[in-house]
């Protein structure tokens, strides 16, 4: 079976289990579809953090310079969408960021954006790409979806008529079938220990990308194992190894070891060099350094509690001769 064909069977097989339909209400059974948030100053500047930092949103939903490490986001395309993602990150077919601005949304109620953002159905009821990764954001506290809401409402409007996705006729119909309920927490009490670290690397996506994909699936017995690859410029890059293994993975990281790392790209004081023909990495560095320390050492506790993965990357892979590869960009902080 072809892989294309194998990615679209999966999803009709795990459409059969999923709601059509899908509701969006609290764990106390209130539906969210009617909601009208009352924005204030703090919920705005909640959902400004993890819209920009923590979910990452601006990541997908603006423009990204890959003239420069990281791919820091172009100025003047923040939430304005338009990046093509398709056969460089395996995909049957060319899905693109949607524009999140005013200029787009204004017609969506604030349910129409919860529903969107944690069920993967739209306001015209048509399922979004799984790349949206609407699954993750199922379980969301109430309060956090709301303060992203809220922020989206406060973005510059830009006017940016993003093209439709393209996929195959049997993608689409399996597309219909994955959208599912989602149940957010009305529970505002502050997360114990690794119970935060936990909500916090879920929200962030960090499986997604540092997960193996089979038939467009998470490999269930290396979760965070890195090895997801993406074609890029230059070549190919690998998503590293995040399980605490020693060798191969983020073992020997210690705690700020790990808050560096991630610091290290802040754009306080990171300008991104250009890199021609030589190692980018997809990765929004400059976005998630934007975390604190307190929730990016949430996130390493947590990363030490996943079972450790032996699994030796190869990070980036050069397409000429000329260049160098790059290996275990991610494992060894000392050394960089």
């Amino acid at each position: 079976m072809k892989p294309a064909f194998r990615f679209v069977f999966f999803l009709v097989l795990n459409g059969l289990t999923s709601c059509v339909h899908p509701s969006v209400k609290t764990d106390r059974g209130e539906p969210l579809r009617s909601i009208t948030l009352k924005p204030t100053p703090a919920r705005i500047e909640r959902g400004r953090y993890l819209a920009n930092h923590v979910a990452a949103c601006m990541d997908c939903h603006s423009r990204r310079d890959w003239t420069l490490l990281t791919g820091p986001i172009k100025p003047g395309t923040l939430g304005a969408g338009g990046e093509e993602y398709g056969k460089n990150y395996g995909l049957p077919g060319r899905v693109y960021g949607r524009n999140l601005t005013p200029a787009a949304l204004n017609q969506w109620s604030d349910g129409d954006l919860l529903v969107a953002m944690t069920t993967g159905v739209n306001k015209q009821g048509k399922p979004l790409f799984p790349l949206m990764p609407y699954r993750n954001y199922h379980q969301m506290r109430l309060d956090d979806a709301l303060a992203i809401v809220a922020y989206l409402r406060t973005l510059d409007p830009v006017a940016n008529d993003v093209p439709t996705a393209r996929v195959p006729a049997p993608l689409r119909l399996g597309l219909r079938l994955m959208p599912h309920r989602a149940v957010l927490s009305t529970d505002t009490t502050a997360l114990p220990g690794v119970a935060y670290g936990r909500y916090l690397t879920q929200m962030a996506g960090c499986a997604d990308c540092h997960t193996r994909r089979v038939m467009g699936k998470l490999v269930p017995k290396a979760p965070f194992a890195g090895g997801m690859a993406v074609q890029v410029k230059s070549g190919v890059v690998r998503s590293a190894n995040i399980t605490p293994h020693p060798e191969t993975g983020i073992g020997r990281w210690t705690r700020q070891d790990f808050i560096n790392r991630f610091k290290a790209y802040d754009l306080a004081h990171f300008a991104a060099p250009p890199v021609g023909d030589g190692f980018n990495t997809v990765m929004p560095w400059t976005l998630y350094a934007g975390m604190t320390e307190t929730d990016l050492g949430a996130i390493y506790e947590y990363l030490r509690t996943v079972p450790p993965v032996k699994n030796q990357i190869s990070v980036f892979i050069a397409t000429t001769s000329k260049q160098q590869t790059k290996t275990n960009h991610f494992s060894n902080p000392k050394s960089e």
